[in-house]
Formats: C-alpha cells, structure tokens, sequence
C-alpha cells in the first residue's frame, strides 16, 4: 500500500474573511473548520503524517485553545512563512522519508468525501501528479487592466478550476521546490508543471469549496448535511441517495 504524507497549510492571514478569528479556527456547525478538515484524513490507513503549518504567531494560542482535540489527534504543527509556497515548503521539509506520496490540501477546505480523496490518491498512484478540479462552466469575462469593464469573453473549453487535495509522489514535489527559486505559485501543481511534470485533473464537486468569507462558511453549513457518505449496505439499493452531489 502507498503511504501519504499530508500537509495542511493554514499560516494565511485571513484578509479577504473580515473577521478577527482566522476562517480556520472559525466554528463550522459545532466543530472548527482546521478539525473537520484534518478528521479526513486521520483515520486512513493509508496516511502515515499530518502536517499542519500555523503562522508562527498562532501556534502557542493554538495548541492552548484546541488542546483537548490535539490530545486525540497525531498531528506535528510547523511554522509556515510569508506566502503559501513558502509555508508548504517548511511543511515538506518535514515529511517521513517512509512518504510515497504528498498531499497538500488547504485546511480551510473542509468539505470533503472519502471517496473524492480515495480517487485522487489512486491518480496520483497511476500518473505520479494528480489533483481535484472541477470544470468551468461559467462564462468567463477578462476585464481590462484595472478597470472593471469586460475586454473579451474568454472561451471556457478545456477550463479548470483547481482544488485539493493536491497530490504527488514526494521526490516529484521536492524537485519542483528546489527548483522553485523564489517563484511563488499559486498552488503546487503550477510549480511541478515548471519543471515539465504532468499532473492529472480528478473531476470533483464544487462543494469542495475554500472557505475565503462569511458567506462561504454559511454556504458551507448549509452544504454539510448533502455531502457523500461512507459507502454501506444501503448504497447497494438502487434508489440510494447516498450521494446527493452525483460525485
């Protein structure tokens, strides 16, 4: 069985969440958006680390504040740096070299189903880089400079809107890093398509939002009770609805 190390950057500020608690110590119905997001994968068997990377101001609060669930959970926290690459970085230097595989999954995403994990895990297997995405299906406007008048309609062919978990077997991601030399991309797909790497789109629900604002949080309340649930006997019966999302 391939074994997975997973990090869990959440050392952003928070500007665009307009509150003074950062969206992933926020409560998502009775439980914090970082826990619901971690409890995804601590119990599989095939994850062998969690990595959660903090702002180094955070983490003596956080270990204070969220004691109770740390005690229950086998999770190193690392200090990130002062942008997500950087942050992932510091995470990575940190991975078990028993880790076939890294995962990075953004800890204010906490909407996810096993199986949507399960799928993107055994693409990464296959094809060595694969991430979730789902496909555009809105028109798409390009505006013009700073003003906010449309310059052209941008065709949505072929269009993707990334997501994560991310994943890669680990000495791929690492020789994306050393490669990096300052860039700072905006997810680590783009940093392994630098250096030539192929990375494998897993088609995946839109409900695997990024929590960014107030709305996204109650729209992720509101998204909690349809997401798909742990195969089980009902799921043979051909009227289930188990999987509200189609996904």
């Amino acid at each position: 069985m391939a074994k997975f190390s997973v990090i869990l950057p959440a050392a952003g500020s928070s500007s665009r969440f307009g509150q003074k608690q950062k969206k992933v110590f926020v409560d998502l119905a009775g439980r914090p958006v970082w826990l619901r997001t971690v409890e995804h994968f601590s119990n599989r068997p095939d994850v062998i680390q969690l990595i959660l990377v903090l702002a180094e101001d955070d983490i003596e609060w956080f270990k204070e504040k969220f004691r109770p669930n740390l005690a229950f959970l086998d999770l190193e926290i690392v200090a990130g740096g002062a942008q997500r690459a950087d942050s992932v970085e510091r995470g990575l230097a940190r991975v078990s070299p028993e880790a076939d595989f890294v995962a990075v999954h953004d800890a204010a995403r906490p909407l996810l189903a096993e199986k949507w994990i399960d799928r993107v895990f055994a693409a990464a297997i296959a094809n060595d880089a694969a991430i979730l995405a789902t496909p555009i299906t809105s028109t798409i406007k390009r505006a013009a400079g700073q003003q906010q008048v449309i310059a052209e309609t941008v065709p949505r062919d072929h269009l993707w809107a990334a997501q994560t978990p991310q994943v890669f077997r680990t000495s791929i991601l690492r020789a994306a890093y050393q490669s990096r030399r300052g860039f700072s991309g905006t997810d680590e797909a783009q940093l392994v398509e630098r250096i030539g790497g192929k990375v494998q789109l897993v088609e995946c629900s839109a409900a695997n939002l990024k929590i960014t604002s107030p709305e996204d949080l109650s729209i992720a309340a509101a998204l909690l009770p349809t997401l798909p649930k742990k195969s089980s006997l009902r799921s043979l019966h051909p009227f289930s609805d188990e999987d509200p999302l189609g996904l």
